[in-house]
């Protein structure tokens, strides 16, 4: 008796998922709970185990898009074939006797080619030459039997034809140079996660008000707070101290003072909400994805990095679920870890702004009155105007870059 595999519900708005790939072959036998596939919505990946024992019968191929509740295969009664090398020596005898095939193309080719020229007026012998000097036959007088073109006469008209070419270089058209190296092209069937993606980032710059303002943060500070106390906080806490959770921190008071940068819009009405919800931009293997810190507001920095270290590994792992990518109030991005000096980020829909991080560069700049050197870093804000005014904006901006700079108002909330 067989069973039946379907597509699973994997959340309240998703209706259709992409079989990305299958991890076992049409014929395999698979083990009860043993993944079998990879299922690809356009917010995640997620793999599809067997749910029972037995012989794989593949249904729905790679790059198909299903309907939740279709049908992906089957699974029948029984155990491992015993001729299952069978079919790869078929596939083997069937891979061998193609390259016999495809060289005697090229001849029958020729064949065809001097018989067409050969239904003419000339000889086979006649005929490549004028095919090769690119000789119309019918400008060639024939002088064999019946005024068959020769071979002699093709090489006397191959003669004749050089002066003639010779006088017209300057009226002929300047051929194609050359192009060395290889140009070569591939084309990929976008993923579901790449086309949502897409779609996204195009609805955001055609249906929001989206402005950008920046300002630089003297990095110096926090440098020196990590220098001093990194090996203690990791010996504590086993996590590292990075930037991210300083910055997570500050937004998060930011957001209480600012509370519209923490708001969007949904119909008529603007929706305030009194938590904070941090998304973090994360590039995993199949395209950016935004995993959540949900209630951010309430965590210490520890809580914030073991946090981010956690949804960043299952992001390159792709194993994030959709409840830890679905909702976020505020997003951080990091072009800095790329070496991106500045940048207009997108709002991450539906929310109305998004805070961008950059590499942080030794620059000289004014400190009472004397110029030094300090590690600065750009930040820039990208909010909805529909939502969001420039005091609101820039206001926000400034406090964490007040925040950031003398992190003990961290601390202390002042």
């Amino acid at each position: 008796m067989s069973l039946e595999i379907k597509v699973p519900a994997v959340g309240e708005s998703i209706t259709e998922v992409t079989l990305a790939q299958w991890l076992k072959q049409d014929g395999d036998y698979v083990e009860m709970d043993e993944n079998i596939a990879e299922l690809e919505s356009d917010k995640a990946t997620f793999e599809l185990p067997a749910e029972k024992a037995g012989i794989l019968k593949i249904i729905a191929q790679e790059g198909d898009t299903l309907e939740i509740g279709a049908v992906v295969c089957t699974i029948e009664e029984g155990s491992a074939p015993a001729g299952g090398d069978a079919a790869p020596k078929a596939e083997e005898t069937k891979a061998a006797a193609q390259p016999a095939a495809s060289t005697s193309a090229p001849a029958a080719s020729d064949d065809e080619d001097q018989n067409s020229y050969a239904a003419g007026t000339a000889s086979p012998a006649a005929a490549k030459i004028l095919r090769e000097k690119g000789i119309d036959p019918a400008a060639v007088k024939g002088t064999g039997k019946d005024g068959r073109i020769t071979k002699e006469d093709a090489e006397k008209a191959q003669a004749g034809a050089k002066p003639a070419a010779a006088q017209s270089t300057t009226s002929a058209p300047t051929p194609a140079p050359a192009v060395a190296g290889a140009r070569n092209e591939r084309r990929e069937k976008m993923t579901s996660l790449r086309k949502t993606i897409a779609k996204r980032l195009v609805a955001v710059k055609n249906e929001t008000a989206m402005l950008t303002t920046f300002n630089e943060v003297n990095m110096q500070p926090i440098m020196d707070l990590r220098a001093k106390y990194k090996d203690t906080f990791k010996e504590k806490h086993g996590v590292g101290l990075g930037f991210m959770s300083f910055f997570t921190k500050a937004v998060t008071t930011a957001l209480k003072e600012w509370p519209a940068v923490n708001a969007r819009i949904e119909e008529n009405e603007l929706v305030y909400s009194d938590f904070a919800d941090i998304s973090i931009a994360v590039s995993a293997p199949k395209g950016l994805v935004v995993p959540i810190i949900r209630n951010a507001e309430s965590l210490s920095l520890h809580e914030i990095e073991k946090k981010i270290g956690e949804l960043a590994g299952k992001a390159r792992d792709n194993k994030l679920t959709i409840e830890e990518m679905t909702g976020g109030t505020f997003t951080i991005t990091n072009g800095g870890v790329f070496g991106s000096m500045m940048s207009t980020p997108i709002i991450n829909a539906p929310q109305s702004a998004i805070l961008g991080m950059h590499n942080i560069i030794q620059r000289p700049v004014a400190e009472n009155g004397q110029v030094v050197i300090r590690p600065m870093m750009y930040i820039a804000l990208s909010y909805d105007h529909r939502i969001i005014d420039g005091r609101e904006s820039v206001s926000f901006l400034v406090r964490v870059k007040q925040l950031l700079e003398d992190p003990a108002r961290l601390l202390l909330e002042v």
